[in-house]
């Protein structure tokens, strides 16, 4: 190990992305007025339902309130994003 290397600058782009990213998520949560308890029952009750038809990875589960441009082109509006890993599907009854 280069003993110089210790008193190099790092790389924090990475870290400074990350940290980016959070603050952005925050200030979406408080324009919308959603706070994480909030987002944790969404997240709770839309897993909730899908597992009732499919196997999901809960593991893999993400789910976020970001921002999309609105169809006016006038602004931006709130957007629920939902990445699920569906492992398989469930048979239902169909009555």
């Amino acid at each position: 190990m280069d003993f110089f290397s210790f008193f190099k600058k790092k790389d924090n782009t990475a870290s400074k992305n990350v940290a980016k990213d959070r603050l952005k998520l925050v200030l979406v949560h408080d324009r919308v007025n959603c706070s994480s308890q909030v987002l944790e029952m969404l997240k709770t009750d839309i897993i909730k339902v899908i597992s009732n038809y499919m196997e999901i990875d809960e593991e893999e589960l993400d789910i976020q309130i970001t921002q999309t441009q609105s169809d006016d082109k006038t602004g931006t509006v709130p957007v629920l994003y939902a990445n699920i890993p569906i492992k398989s599907m469930r048979k239902v009854n169909q009555d």
